[in-house]
């Protein structure tokens, strides 16, 4: 008989996915890598436990998570390793999920113990999403490393819902991420897509041809494919790709684009990708500029995008400038969505989200700015999906030509405004980094709430790291 195992809240399991984190540090395994030895072993139980609902398994038999339960010992990390090199040379998802698999734990006794800790709970029933959830975690510590920088840019998920809901894909549509990281745009797209119908033949369509995306790093095109599967995406399919989507014309154009793409310039030794594309409306080394061109060229005439993007696209000459106006005559660039700081973990990251449809020019920009006089912080004051409600009921995406502005002379503080397209042609350099409401903490004056909660972060941070070292001494002591 099967034990019954409780369901456990997402805080509750997030917490111990960093027990079990510990415990491959102590076995001497880097943070990179106990990140995927994490995912790998995680995500052979929730195929277990999908499979135990009926929902069936990918996985060859002889490479599931109950042929690791009956071992020890050595014949446990040969099992292990056998599986990995199994999984990784499978076509479709499973291959993409096991790219570069390798086993990091040589320890068996350490990776009995962390078997044995990921089969006391049960994991793909949680309440909440499993999906993103804990991986989240994972990469939010991982941006936390001020060193790495890595996942600085990690979105929010109640930016991607709120910006979901206003693009509203359907379920006969192609989606595309050309940066997707761990996918978090396309899983909420798809989630949304598939409560549209329960007609077979549509269901089919989005769980086999209806998601794209591209990322340059294994780690997390192998998180996104393991996402992809456990939201029941066809296992035969290859949606996640791991390649630098700069490099290369679209492969097939598409109905819609949710992104946020990496910001900068090219990491040092990337390929110049002038000289690679025909393509390109113009020739730059700014990443931003270089991915949001690349996405005007993936759409259908007709396709929409919603796109994260820096504040130097707004008001940058030269490339910059050139690509605003092709936005403003080629394209319907019909609404801004102004973005404050702390919602990211770099600090004072600026970004704006474009929404945009390719074939007609644009008549007007609505901007709503959702920056002058907010205040988030991921510690103590995260963005939460209901800060953007007030958005999402302005943009009126059910018929965005009925939509009514809330500024007016008479109330200058309203953040929902329109400019005409002449207006913004006729700006200097075509800038679109307008802002009209007066804000008294422009000019530095910072109430006390706002210095306690930075001392909260900032002391919430001491204490990471202090703890991190007090776990390496111990160690050495040992």
């Amino acid at each position: 008989m099967k034990k019954q195992i409780e369901v456990k809240s997402e805080t509750t399991l997030t917490k111990k996915v960093w027990n079990m984190a510990d415990v491959l540090a102590a076995a001497g395994v880097g943070f990179t890598d106990y990140i995927i030895q994490l995912t790998y072993l995680l995500f052979l139980k929730m195929d277990d436990e999908k499979e135990s609902y009926g929902l069936g398994s990918a996985l060859p038999k002889g490479n599931r998570w109950k042929d690791l339960l009956k071992l020890d010992g050595p014949d446990l990390q040969t099992k292990y390793e056998k599986i990995l090199d199994t999984l990784k040379s499978k076509d479709g998802l499973i291959g993409a999920i096991f790219t570069e698999a390798q086993n990091k734990i040589q320890k068996p006794a350490m990776l009995r113990k962390l078997i044995s800790m990921i089969d006391e709970e049960n994991w793909f029933s949680m309440e909440g999403d499993i999906k993103g959830a804990i991986y989240e975690s994972i990469l939010e510590k991982n941006g936390q490393d001020k060193k790495s920088g890595a996942g600085q840019y990690f979105t929010p998920r109640p930016l991607i819902n709120a910006m979901v809901d206003v693009v509203a894909p359907k379920i006969t549509e192609t989606v595309a991420d050309p940066a997707c990281g761990t996918g978090g745009f396309l899983l909420a797209a798809y989630d949304y897509m598939r409560r549209q119908s329960s007609d077979i033949s549509k269901l089919k369509f989005l769980q086999t041809k209806a998601l794209s995306g591209n990322d340059i790093t294994p780690l997390v095109v192998t998180l996104a494919s393991m996402n992809l599967y456990l939201h029941d995406v066809s296992p035969d399919t290859t949606p996640i790709k791991c390649v630098d989507s700069l490099e290369h014309e679209p492969e097939h154009l598409v109905d819609v684009i949710l992104a946020n793409p990496p910001f900068g310039t090219r990491p040092a030794g990337s390929v110049d990708i002038s000289t690679m594309r025909t393509d390109l409306i113009v020739t730059t080394t700014n990443n931003q500029l270089n991915f949001l061109q690349h996405m005007m060229l993936m759409l259908k005439d007709g396709g929409r995008a919603g796109v994260v993007l820096p504040d130097n696209v707004l008001f940058a000459d030269g490339a910059g400038e050139t690509l605003r106006k092709k936005l403003l005559t080629e394209f319907n660039l019909h609404t801004i969505l102004r973005l404050p700081t702390g919602i990211f973990y770099a600090n004072g990251v600026k970004a704006n989200v474009l929404f945009f449809v390719k074939g007609t020019p644009t008549k007007e920009t609505w901007f709503y700015d959702y920056r002058t006089g907010i205040k988030h912080s991921l510690a103590t004051r995260p963005m939460k999906r209901s800060d953007l409600d007030d958005f999402v009921e302005c943009y009126n995406a059910k018929n965005i030509t009925k939509r009514k502005e809330t500024w007016s002379e008479e109330n200058p503080t309203g953040r929902w405004r329109k400019y005409s397209v002449k207006e913004l042609l006729a700006r200097d350099k075509t800038s679109l980094d307008i802002t009209w409401i007066k804000d008294k903490d422009d000019i530095e004056d910072v109430t006390l709430a706002d210095l306690l909660s930075n001392i909260k972060d900032e002391a919430k941070e001491i204490a990471t790291h202090s703890e991190k070292l007090a776990k390496m001494l111990k160690g050495i002591a040992e």
